[in-house]
């Protein structure tokens, strides 16, 4: 007979809480770089600086933590 171990909700909400973070890291990453590529794209159509591209990066990195930080918060009030 093969011995069972139940797995209980708790250790399921910890390793779940650990993938949304990786998600949301994950997210960051993309998000930055989508980010950078538009404002690229928008300095040459435009001719200007680094403007939009310094611009768009800050806001995809500022969005993202801030979506990080309101899952964390809501993960610790579960807890």
């Amino acid at each position: 007979m093969i011995a069972t171990h139940k797995i209980q909700p708790k250790q399921y909400q910890t390793f779940n809480g650990i993938l949304m973070m990786s998600a949301w890291s994950f997210a960051m990453v993309i998000a930055s770089f989508l980010f950078l590529w538009i404002g690229y794209k928008l300095d040459q159509f435009l001719g200007t600086g680094p403007n939009f591209m310094i611009g768009l990066f800050m806001l995809a990195i500022f969005i993202c933590v801030m979506r990080i930080y309101q899952e964390a918060k809501r993960r610790m009030k579960e807890l």
